[in-house]
């Protein structure tokens, strides 16, 4: 029996040593204890939020459950090897060195994972000083108030002769100068430390909205069996009421309302059953379901994004794409390119804020409105997964005389597994595109669309 089909037996085996009951563990997991016992005795296989939830029950990580210690730990080597190719680390021989030592195998995973974080961290935090507005108002009003002390106190240490009533004066702007400086202080310290909301971690609507999608996995089973208009707009109000401690702002509670009403009409043109049924019969295939139902291709992109990949997982039969973890990740853009929507997806990085790679399916879209673009692409970087992406651009408005179209484009992106990756016609099928994220933490130097230097050392 393969590592990958023994998931089950490894839940078993985790939850014995921590002395949980069967029924105890599937109460906390929210499934039933039948259910569960299939899966302890390999009966029915298991991923996504479901593999997620029984490994943070247990202590664990999901590698572990789903392949094993040694499968995950041998799969770090190599990625780790495959990062500094220049190391000519003996790839072939990992299995003999994993065995020989593993403690040195396991440190060498840890520092690993580590430097990954720390990377992640370092674009992450050059990403927000770079492009945050409100960090970016913060330090305006700081420089502000530091050039008017500045240029005030010139004028009095350069002044030998100044009236008295003028001296007054200066002293008293450079007092409220100083007041704005230590309000505008105290206020960029505590946005930096992550306190300028009551939700600790959210800081601006864009995380909020996010966070509010992650929290419900993108999807809204309340919102997919509300008929009319007026029961839609109790059922996203109701949402948006409900999530009080994540959307906080005003913008994020009036831009959530727009994409749950868009979620509503999308589930109203192409029902759930209808979708899942389309699926199983043609696959990934959003053109052919557009066609086959008489809706719009990007209102069939956002409905197979928005299902859970534990939901979708089934209905996808073809051995090329890799879904049951991660399900499928969406990107939408405006005609300016700016990102109006991220549906994320682990190994495709997503910019949170300015321009993503000019590369991407989705901007290729931009260019050639109503054709729907397919293509195999790799992102630079450590992992350098294949994805399979599909894209298309069209009006967000009815034509009209004298009006010039908005354009919105649509990606979604799929991932392939090791097979997909690797197919045996693959001598006929093109290189895929090597793309990026965006120029700033791009380490592709060789690029003809790069805009401005990586903060990354070193390219490939």
């Amino acid at each position: 029996m393969g590592r990958d089909t023994l998931t089950g037996s490894r839940i078993r085996e985790r939850r014995i040593i921590l002395g949980l009951k069967q029924a105890e563990l599937a109460r906390r997991a929210n499934v039933s204890a039948s259910y569960l016992n299939l899966i302890e005795h390999n009966r029915r296989r298991i991923g996504g939020k479901l593999l997620l939830d029984l490994a943070a029950i247990l202590d664990v990580e999901p590698a572990v459950l789903n392949e094993g210690a040694e499968a995950a730990l041998l799969a770090a080597l190599r990625e780790a090897a495959a990062i500094q190719p220049e190391t000519s680390a003996e790839i072939e021989r990992v299995e003999e060195f994993a065995g020989r030592f593993p403690g040195w195998a396991r440190m060498i995973q840890s520092l690993s994972q580590r430097q990954t974080s720390l990377e992640q961290t370092v674009v992450s935090l050059t990403d927000r000083m770079t492009h945050d507005p409100q960090l970016a108002e913060a330090l305006h009003d700081v420089l502000g108030a530091v050039t008017a002390i500045r240029a005030t106190s010139s004028i009095l240490v350069e002044t030998e002769q100044l009236e008295p009533e003028w001296r007054d004066r200066f002293h008293r702007n450079i007092d409220e100068d100083a007041k704005r400086l230590t309000e505008g202080s105290q206020a960029l310290v505590s946005y930096l430390n992550g306190e300028a909301s009551d939700s600790g971690h959210v800081t601006t609507p864009q995380d909020e909205i996010e966070a509010f999608f992650a929290y419900h996995n993108y999807y809204f089973p309340q919102l997919e069996a509300l008929r009319t208009d007026e029961e839609a707009k109790t059922g996203v109000t109701d949402l948006i009421d409900a999530a009080s401690g994540l959307l906080v702002s005003g913008s994020a509670r009036v831009q959530v309302y727009a994409l749950l009403a868009r979620y509503w009409r999308d589930a109203s043109a192409l029902e759930l059953s209808s979708i899942l049924q389309d699926i199983s019969q043609m696959g990934l295939e959003p053109a052919l379901i557009a066609a086959h139902r008489d809706v719009d291709l990007d209102c069939v992109m956002r409905r197979i994004a928005c299902l859970p990949a534990d939901m979708l997982a089934p209905y996808v039969r073809n051995p090329r794409y890799d879904i049951a973890n991660g399900g499928v990740g969406l990107a939408v853009c405006d005609g300016s390119g700016t990102l109006t929507f991220r549906k994320p997806l682990q190994g495709f990085a997503l910019p949170r804020f300015g321009a993503a790679c000019p590369l991407w399916t989705l901007y290729q879209a931009l260019s050639r409105p109503l054709t729907a673009l397919r293509e195999v692409v790799v992102q630079s970087g450590r992992d350098a997964l294949h994805f399979e992406t599909m894209a298309c651009a069209a009006p967000t408005s009815r034509p009209s005389f004298g009006a010039v179209p908005l354009l919105e484009a649509h990606m979604l992106i799929v991932p392939l597994s090791n097979a997909g990756a690797r197919r045996e016609d693959s001598r006929s099928q093109p290189e895929p595109r090597l793309i990026g994220v965006s120029c700033r933490i791009c380490p592709r130097d060789a690029c003809a669309g790069r805009r401005e230097p990586s903060i990354l050392i070193g390219g490939v």
